[in-house]
């Protein structure tokens, strides 16, 4: 009878190892999975704004075009 006590002791034993097991990978990978939105998260941020920038500067240049070529033909009318 001892026996089987020990073994159904030892059985139990494992199966309790093999959950703790699983709740530590399935805290792993929420962890690596917060990680990679963060990441991504950041970088979707950094593109955005050099966007806004290289907009600005093409829009500030195109302002700046068309204000000049308005001063020349307003020199020329008058």
């Amino acid at each position: 009878m001892e026996k089987e006590l020990d073994i159904l002791i030892e059985r139990r034993s494992r199966q309790a190892d093999q959950e703790e097991e699983h709740d530590l990978w399935r805290e792993s990978v929420r962890r690596h999975n917060e990680r990679v939105r963060e990441e991504n998260r950041a970088a979707w941020a950094a593109f955005h704004e050099g966007q806004a920038e290289s907009h600005r500067r093409t829009l500030e240049g195109l302002i700046a075009r068309h204000e000049m070529q308005a001063a020349r033909l307003c020199e020329k009318g008058a």
